[in-house]
């Protein structure tokens, strides 16, 4: 028995021993996993024994060695951005527009306005908005790397809400190139560069997300044909460039639509093609000639509650000016009145439906056929009169300066 009970202590014995041959490496790696301070001290200096004092611990985010240090990815969209950057922002300016009111005492008072602009030639033009420099005493441009310069006002036009200043041409290095925005397209790719407050340019992308867009400003002024963008506008940045992957201009930032007063991802820029149009004419004249038709009117769908002119939609002529086109074609106003609430209006004249296959539902619609058209041009004008239907030529003239 005591044999047999011998025997089996050997045999658990040669197990153990043959289990612990077996797992000998495991046991140790498991010692060497657990240094001890001074070891783990070391581990850490032999990385950065040249760059750091042997005792002192190794601060936090230390870069690797260059051998083991990780590119920087770029993506393709981001290199555009940072191409249209670099090409772009030294042509773009801060202005600095001083104007002078009246105090509660009637005090004159100087008030500064900010907002951004564009170099558009080497003779030191540069494009900005109306409002920017709008009643201005006084107008400074601060150039990419900080130079501060007074600039003279060429001229401006509200309607469109496009100006043009010019500083001198000595200080000139770089010109915005000026694309095509009769080509764009929604969906694509929209940068817009400001320099706000003289600060620094900033950068902001989006997508140009409609076209053809109007709106209606504080002034009460209709601007059609805009680029609608959720590129933001930041405050200062009107004025500036809207600008396509390619780095060319395809519109002026002008005006942001919010309820709130911040930005809610819908601005709108005012196409490239028709500022250069009012631009050459503002450097050319100082004003835009804009065509007349020399009428007064009102819309008959005011009127619909109170009178039948035996058409839904048009404008009725209510007076026209001597001399005017209207006058020299032989269109009528008023001729007769009537009374309407407290009004005296002149009815009875001719009701204005079409102008060269473009309806004419109310004097919005008026104003946009005819900013299509320019000084000279004879336009096709369809008129209810005593209830026919009548086709009238008319040759527009300029409209009266009205600065």
């Amino acid at each position: 028995m005591r044999n047999r009970y011998s025997k089996y202590v050997l045999i658990a014995v040669i197990i153990i021993l043959a289990f612990l041959w077996v797992k000998k490496d495991e046991i140790s790696l498991l010692r060497n996993s657990r240094p001890g301070v001074e070891s783990a001290q070391l581990t850490r200096q032999e990385g950065v024994a040249n760059s750091q004092p042997k005792n002192e611990p190794v601060p936090l985010g230390k870069q690797e060695p260059e051998s083991q240090i990780r590119p920087i990815v770029i993506s393709s969209d981001e290199e555009i951005n940072i191409d249209v950057f670099q090409k772009v922002h030294p042509s773009v300016v801060n202005i600095a527009a001083t104007t002078l009111s009246y105090n509660f005492w009637m005090q004159i008072v100087p008030s500064v306005g900010q907002g951004s602009g564009f170099i558009i030639d080497r003779k030191g033009y540069i494009l900005t908005n109306n409002h920017v420099v709008e009643n201005a005493q006084k107008i400074i441009v601060t150039l990419a790397d900080g130079e501060k310069l007074s600039a003279t006002l060429v001229g401006r036009d509200a309607i469109s809400d496009l100006a043009v200043i010019k500083i001198s041409e000595k200080n000139i290095d770089d010109v915005a190139a000026l694309g095509d925005s009769n080509r764009l397209k929604v969906g694509q790719k929209a940068i817009a560069i400001g320099n706000p407050f003289g600060l620094g340019h900033t950068l902001t992308t989006g997508i140009v997300s409609a076209l053809n867009r109007s709106i209606i400003t504080s002034d009460n002024i209709q601007i059609d044909n805009l680029i609608q963008t959720d590129t933001a506008i930041n405050p200062g940045n009107s004025g500036g460039p809207l600008l396509n992957s390619s780095g060319e201009v395809i519109g002026i930032n002008t005006v942001i639509y919010s309820l709130s007063g911040g930005y809610e991802g819908i601005g709108f820029a005012i196409p490239i093609n028709k500022a250069k149009e009012i631009a050459a004419e503002l450097i050319g004249t100082g004003r835009v000639a804009r065509p007349w038709l020399g009428i007064e009117q009102i819309n008959i769908s005011e009127l619909s509650g109170y009178l039948d002119f035996g058409v839904d939609n048009g404008v009725l002529i209510v007076q026209i000016m001597p001399g005017s086109p209207a006058y020299e074609a032989g269109l009528r106003g008023g001729n007769r009145t009537v009374i309407i609430g407290r009004y005296r209006l002149p009815v009875g004249g001719d009701i204005i439906t079409v102008i060269d296959n473009d309806p004419i539902s109310n004097d919005k619609d008026l104003d946009r056929a005819l900013g299509k058209k320019k000084v000279g041009d004879t336009v096709r004008v369809k008129v209810y009169r005593n209830g026919d239907l009548l086709e009238i030529p008319v040759t527009l003239m300029e409209r009266p300066y009205q600065d």
